[in-house]
């Protein structure tokens, strides 16, 4: 695996510093109408499959662009569209002149067609709403019309108000009539699914320290209930204020590229710093995450390990006012900050000191000087625990993703921390491992060739097709680190490299899959161009990067993971299974199709891999617990396509009271009971002494384990899986 990944770093996506189609010039002074020349010829000539920008090209732009800024059709008027519809066909002769009349147009109308709402909602909001009236609101939005003029825009921003009032109104009446029994938490939830900006104001207070109980009147609740309504809008709006047209015309390239396929996007320089964070796994700086609420910057969680974490200094709810940096004499205010540019100042170099100005949890205000370090995010790299049945050891392994430095491979990756996890379970007697790639989104395609590698002597674990020509990637390395049982959990949410792992598994006959019926879909390839190096001269700033669509991977039998993804040798329902949710639901997914299969030899390790899927499919067509799961999938997509919902307050109880009631019988699903023990290994439980956020995320991690069936199944195939003569002899050759 060496001279194959200098050439192909893949799906996370390295950026390709060396891409260079020809000698052309972009040299317009307005970044605007570069940045649109720059990326619309790039991804022309470097797109696997690129799309002719013709009419069809154009509507699809038009559609989307729209529907993107005004979803739920709260802000524009038919008379808005009437006018940008002009541009329908437009669009893709404007790309090519580098004529931005239909952004400028769309986007200048967006603001004041907002400008205009912010007088709306607080106008609506100060009057008490009439609960007793019949009436319903359709939040089918798709169907619904634009309004005709700026009252019945009003009157459809009052029901919708409405009915986030009400959902917060019912859940105070309940939460009051759970406090007079004597129950200090409420789980009256409305469960209901309004897609919709105002979602939170019901929701808003739940992370307030709780109050000394006092009763309320009705009038009061609903009055309570209108003011959580506001709050929320008002942060809504707060937060688009600090909003700038470079941010829109970002979503605007966005919607231009998507075009060609759902995977290829714009990073503006913020965006591109965010990705590098999320693949990596780790950041260097303070250690907490920040939201903006009201003009502050608020400290929203602080991650366990990190520098705030240590110092024992920051703690959640605190609100930093200004920032200075060790080299500097004067502190920078960032109150009413842009959030990005504020993270810009707190973050920094490892071993470099920042002193915040707090204004604490309770109301004082002081200075605290943190020693910026990495902070590494656990929750994305690998975890791992025992198994424990009446008389046998069984290993699980959690990825959440196929994760790796950017800088430096070497120094941290998915495939290592696996490698790593595998070693200390046969440490602890594991006789079978199961490898957990549910809801699994993807990574370096360079991790999971490297993990399938441990389970293989060596041999084809990918295809990688572009322009024509195919590269076989092969794991080289001998050695075996697990040559034992081998399961691997997958679902709908198991995308890109995770379907690569599974796939090559499934192909070499080396693991049984449990899971969904077929996983996520995404078989294409993507790599991250930085835009700045086409500019020899560039006064302009930061351009940014385009993750292209380049490649498309096959297994080694040759058939394709795109659409169609990884069927498993054992299906199990789960919640997500009449749900859309894969890469076929997309409008325009690149298609399906069938290479040559690679050479590749057969695992020869099982005795009984056929007979040990039927006995577990058998199993499963027998298990009631599966048919109530299925029942429920069902009944969770029923209740996805309601769109109208009652505003009248009896009728809105009693549909929820009516749901309640049907659920009741999905309960068992959460009180399930696998009878697994799990044990964390001995290096963690000595970490735990020292962390004990650490030692509650694996408590809550190994409650959720014992109520999971597909964990339950899979040490099952396990136990039924039969070593041959020939590998039963054998111990896997450990090289550390």
């Amino acid at each position: 695996m060496k001279k194959n990944f200098k050439v192909l770093f893949l799906a996370v996506f390295v950026s390709v510093a060396s891409c260079s189609f020809t000698t052309k010039e972009f040299n317009d002074p307005n970044k605007d109408k570069l940045l649109l020349d720059l990326i619309t010829y790039v991804i022309q000539k470097g797109h696997y499959d690129p799309k002719d920008i013709n009419d069809e090209f154009s509507i699809g732009v038009y559609d989307k662009f729209i529907k993107g800024l005004d979803p739920l059709k709260r802000y524009f008027l038919a008379s808005d569209i009437a006018e940008f519809s002009k541009y329908k066909t437009e669009i893709d002769d404007q790309i090519k002149n580098k004529d931005l009349s239909f952004f400028d147009l769309v986007y200048s109308r967006f603001q004041k067609r907002m400008a205009d709402v912010q007088k709306i909602y607080p106008e609506v909001l100060a009057k008490p709403f009439d609960f007793t009236e019949t009436e319903t609101i359709n939040v089918d939005y798709d169907k619904l019309a634009y309004a005709n003029s700026p009252k019945e825009l009003r009157s459809r921003w009052k029901q919708q108000l409405k009915f986030t009032t009400l959902a917060s109104y019912y859940d105070s009446v309940e939460d009051q009539k759970n406090r007079e029994k004597g129950v200090s938490d409420s789980d009256t939830n409305t469960d209901e699914e309004d897609e919709t900006e105002f979602q939170d104001a019901a929701k808003n207070d739940s992370s307030k320290k709780e109050e000394p109980f006092v009763r309320k009147s009705l009038t009061e609740l609903e009055q309570k209930a209108r003011e959580a309504a506001k709050n929320s809008l008002d942060e809504y709006f707060d937060f688009t204020k600090d909003l700038q047209r470079t941010d829109y015309f970002a979503i605007y390239l966005n919607t231009i590229v998507e075009e060609f396929d759902p995977h290829t996007n714009y990073f503006a320089p913020p965006d591109k710093d965010r990705f590098d964070l999320r693949m990596s796994g780790k950041l260097e700086g303070i250690g907490a995450r920040l939201q903006k609420k009201n003009d502050y910057i608020t400290v929203i969680e602080v991650i366990s390990g990190g520098p705030a974490w240590r110092s024992e200094k920051i703690e959640v709810g605190d609100a930093i006012l200004k920032v200075k940096q060790e080299d500097e004499k004067d502190a920078v205010s960032i109150v009413g900050m842009r959030i990005d540019d504020a993270v810009k100042l707190i973050k920094g170099p490892k071993g470099t000191k920042v002193t915040l100005t707090i204004k604490n949890v309770d109301g004082t205000v002081s200075d605290k000087v943190l020693t910026r370090d990495v902070v590494e995010l656990e929750e994305t790299y690998a975890k791992s625990s025992l198994i424990e049945t009446s008389d046998r050891k069984f290993g699980l392994i959690n990825l959440p993703q196929f994760y790796f430095d950017m800088q430096n491979y070497k120094e941290r990756n998915a495939a290592t921390d696996v490698k790593k996890e595998i070693i200390r379970l046969k440490e602890e007697g594991m006789e079978g491992l199961v490898l957990d790639l549910r809801d699994n989104g993807g990574g370096s395609l360079r991790t999971a060739v490297d993990i399938a590698g441990l389970f293989i002597k060596k041999g084809p674990v990918v295809q990688v097709a572009s322009n024509g020509n195919k590269e076989v990637l092969e794991d080289k390395d001998s050695e075996i680190v697990w040559d034992g049982p081998l399961v691997i959990l997958v679902n709908e949410l198991s995308a890109s490299a995770s379907e690569i792992l599974a796939a090559a598994m499934q192909d070499y006959k080396r693991a049984i899959i449990i899971g969904s019926a077929q996983t996520y879909g995404k078989g294409t390839v993507q790599n991250v161009i930085d835009l700045n190096q086409w500019l020899r001269k560039n006064d302009l700033g930061d351009m940014g990067a385009l993750k292209i669509t380049s490649q498309k991977f096959y297994r080694v039998n040759g058939g394709s993971t795109q659409l169609e993804g990884v069927k498993s040798d054992v299906v199990m329902p789960d919640r997500y299974s009449y749900i859309d949710v894969g890469e076929r639901d997309y409008d325009n997914p690149l298609p399906y199709d069938k290479i040559d299969a690679a050479k590749y030899n057969i695992w020869d390790g099982y005795i009984d891999y056929d007979e040990t899927i039927e006995k577990s499919n058998a199993r499963m067509e027998q298990n009631a617990h599966l048919k109530l799961i299925d029942d429920n999938a069902r009944w969770i997509k029923e209740r996805r396509d309601e769109k109208t919902v009652n505003l009248n307050y009896k009728m809105y109880s009693a549909d929820i009271a009516q749901r309640k009631e049907e659920t009741k019988r999905f309960d068992a699903i959460n009180e399930y009971d696998n009878k697994l023990t799990f044990k964390s290994l001995p290096y963690e439980t000595a970490l735990m002494k020292q962390d004990t956020t650490l030692s509650e995320k694996r408590k809550r991690w190994h409650k959720n384990l014992s109520k999971d069936m597909y964990i339950e199944e899979a040490v099952h195939v396990l136990e039924d899986l039969k070593l041959s003569n020939i590998k039963a002899g054998k111990v896997a050759d450990i090289k550390n």
